[in-house]
């Protein structure tokens, strides 16, 4: 066989390929039109929050972030059309952290005030990490799962989860399976990644039983670290976050769905990464490693230069870490805290 068949190319040449085919299109049609009102209360003051690249992956385009001046609510505009949305999350696995388990343990300390549940359905479990913690204090509940990537039939498949449903809950035929199951419903930092965030909710709770409890966490668009990093802030996270709701506006939401509010926090909901993050993302774009979607692969030199510059900033990397944990105890009570978390039970109808 010819050394110049495509079968003998290295894998990410083939990739490559593909990517630049698509990408000679150009990116302008993975945008849907822009909004010219707000999609959480239709509001029609709108201001540019941010311009960004993608931060995660590094792949080609540029993403507007509009803020509305009646409701604070934050969202990308335009946002991703589904194309869009499946060229930005293509080959995204080992580009995000999973969260830490510690993390997990302290969402799971938060209901244990509650009797166990039988049943817990985790919203957005990707491969179920969460669910593998809780068990530990919950052994006898059943954990399902949701996610929009066939991660979570991995989560089945190591039995992480007992259910595995793809997909977001408002897609077409999901909720009517779910409707009504669930003691508990957990949406950790996904409702900002769902397409229509309020619909996603509603039918959170409407997979409740009355008298079953909804966990959530947001990250707070009202945290100092968003003006402080800018684009680089981790809650930013374009093209990935499709909205930023105020804690404001969640609990209203929440309250006009017939749930009685029981806790907010966000002291235990802060996640000490924002320094680190957004110094690992700036240099990550300062000097891209190899990927498929770039024209070409790097120069020697280059490579040379991301070795070098690489090694430069592992100090300062290792310092934002540092900072991260220090100020973590300050920053937890204070407006710089990134996240907030709700603990709401849903009531008997009347």
């Amino acid at each position: 066989m010819s050394s110049s068949a495509p079968s003998a190319l290295p894998a990410i040449d083939l990739r490559r390929a593909k990517y630049l085919a698509e990408l000679a299109q150009g990116t302008e049609r993975f945008h849907a039109p822009r909004r010219e009102s707000c999609p959480w209360c239709d509001g029609q003051r709108l201001r540019v929050r941010l311009t960004a690249p993608d931060v995660i992956q590094g792949k080609p385009g540029t993403f507007t972030v509009e803020e509305c001046e009646d409701c604070a609510h934050v969202f990308q505009n335009p946002g991703l059309t589904p194309e869009g949305m499946a060229f930005y999350h293509r080959d995204r696995d080992g580009y995000e952290s999973p969260p830490a388990r510690r993390l997990d343990r302290a969402r799971v300390r938060a209901m244990l005030h509650v009797p166990e549940p039988e049943s817990w359905l985790d919203v957005g479990t990707g491969d179920g990490g969460f669910p593998a913690t809780a068990r530990q204090w919950l052994p006898y509940t059943s954990f399902d799962g949701t996610d929009p990537t066939p991660r979570v039939l991995r989560a089945r498949a190591t039995e992480r989860v007992e259910e595995a449903y793809v997909g977001h809950l408002t897609t077409p035929g999901l909720l009517g399976r779910l409707r009504g199951r669930y003691d508990v419903v957990s949406v950790f930092h996904r409702l900002e990644r769902a397409p229509s965030p309020r619909e996603e909710l509603k039918a959170a709770i409407a997979a409740l039983r009355p008298g079953g409890h909804l966990v959530l966490e947001l990250a707070d668009p009202q945290s100092g670290f968003a003006a402080l990093l800018g684009k680089w802030w981790p809650g930013h996270a374009q093209p990935a976050q499709l909205h930023l709701l105020p804690q404001t506006n969640v609990l209203e939401a929440v309250e006009s769905q017939n749930c009685t509010i029981l806790t907010t926090d966000t002291c235990a909901a802060h996640t000490p990464t924002d320094l680190a993050t957004a110094a690992t993302r700036l240099l990550s774009w300062a000097v891209p490693a190899d990927t498929p979607w770039r024209a070409g692969p790097p120069s020697a030199a280059r490579q040379a230069a991301r070795v070098a510059l690489t090694a430069a900033a592992a100090p300062l990397r290792l310092t934002a870490r540092a900072a991260d944990h220090t100020l973590a105890p300050l920053i937890r009570r204070s407006s710089y805290s990134n996240a907030y978390r709700v603990i709401a039970r849903k009531n008997p109808q009347p």
